[in-house]
């Protein structure tokens, strides 16, 4: 099972020769179909763009909100920001309550400086238009295809790559403390390993606290916020809906069930089921964190329980489950916040300066630049930028 949804799209044509050269031709490329479930509907996704497909009410409710619309480009955090650009009904419906869930956050805590390519702002003209004219608009967003592999889900895409390279890789080697004024490792067998350079891509809040730095810079990881999530994957005896088949994920707004996405995950590769005409397998995805806790002992039933309250699978599906799985991420996405950018200027050049370079989602703690491409292009971005003196770019984009 994938650990929360993976598509593999790039912005690198480094990253596809690599990814290109891993997969051989394995892999099927599927055109992006995202769609919302809200109000037991589909509405394909951006919300902001497709209203027409919500009741007329709510249509009214959400074009009054754009229309009494005051644009408000000094917004202090991402509330602000979502009030100041979508209107009271599009807040309302979706914006507010589904970066809620995803984030597990207070959106008052996040800076409205990370949102970029990430979310879909609005146009007015357009939406009038869609509604007006009953268009369909799903072209918005980076990913409009994407590739996935044809066995071994997307993991097969890095085991192949660290084929190449595997007599350098020790794996079951945990960290425990990390010396950076002797330059040290300590693993947890009590082992030690010296080092010149050193990358690191583990959660850097960890890191900090396992180091030598000062307690200052450590009290740092203070403004450092995550979420962390379950990935709960149920599979079905039963054919998908012929409707369904080319559905890739939906989001899900609406506080009566925990998961804020769920992915048709047999629909990406047949070899992810037994067999596609007799199964499908959906993927469920809750974040959870200080504010907004979920028992693990309990969301799997849960995700069950919400899937069918929510009319997203008949009552009788319940009994065509052949399986479950539920995976807990500790770490699964680097919020945002409004102090994160206080944080990494103090942190990073601090460890840069001691010869440590802290790359990768978690390792720059930087959301907006932590997909696979930019996570894997910092790392290639590093090491020239150590062994050549070749300037780092995808650590800096915005």
């Amino acid at each position: 099972m994938d650990i929360g949804g993976h598509v593999l799209f790039s912005h690198y044509p480094y990253f596809d020769k690599v990814v290109d050269r891993a997969l051989q031709g394995n892999y099927l490329e599927h055109v992006r179909e995202a769609w919302i479930w809200i109000l037991a509907r589909f509405v394909p996704y951006p919300f902001q763009n497709n209203i027409k497909f919500l009741p007329r009410e709510l249509i009214w409710e959400c074009i009054e909100g754009l229309i009494d619309l005051k644009l408000n480009p000094d917004s202090a955090n991402f509330e602000e920001w979502i009030d100041a650009n979508f209107g009271a009904g599009i807040a309302k419906y979706f914006m507010k309550p589904y970066n809620t869930k995803v984030w597990a956050h207070p959106l008052t805590l996040m800076s409205k400086e990370w949102i970029s390519e990430r979310v879909s702002v609005i146009d007015l003209k357009k939406v009038l238009y869609n509604v007006i004219y009953d268009k369909v608009d799903t072209g918005w967003g980076p990913n409009n295809t994407f590739k996935f592999p044809l066995r071994g889900g997307t993991g097969a895409i890095f085991n192949a790559i660290a084929d190449g390279v595997r007599d350098h890789i020790q794996l079951g080697k945990q960290v425990v403390k990390i010396d950076i004024h002797s330059k040290k490792v300590t693993l947890q067998d009590g082992s030690t390993r010296e080092y010149d350079v050193l990358i690191n891509t583990s959660p850097l809040d960890q890191f900090v606290v396992a180091s030598d730095l000062s307690s200052e810079l450590k009290s740092c990881t203070a403004d450092l916020l995550h979420n962390g999530g379950y990935s709960v994957s149920i599979g079905f005896r039963r054919p998908l809906d012929a409707e369904l088949k080319t559905k890739c994920w939906n989001y899900f707004p609406e506080f009566n069930v925990p998961f804020y996405r769920v992915t048709y995950l047999s629909n990406y590769s047949p070899n992810m089921v037994p067999e596609s005409s007799k199964h499908f397998l959906l993927m469920c995805e809750t974040s959870y964190s200080t504010h907004f806790s979920f028992d693990r002992e309990s969301i799997v039933e849960k995700t069950i329980r919400g899937l069918v309250d929510s009319k997203f699978i008949h009552e009788s599906d319940q009994s065509l489950i052949d399986f479950t799985d539920c995976i807990e991420i500790d770490y699964s996405y680097p919020i945002p916040s409004v102090y994160r950018d206080r944080a990494l200027d103090a942190l990073i050049p601090a460890l840069e300066k001691l010869q440590v370079y802290s790359r990768g989602r978690f390792g720059l703690w930087r959301y907006e630049t932590g997909n696979m491409d930019h996570s894997f292009m910092q790392g290639v971005e590093v090491a020239d930028s150590i062994l050549e003196g070749k300037p780092e770019v995808t650590r800096y984009k915005r």
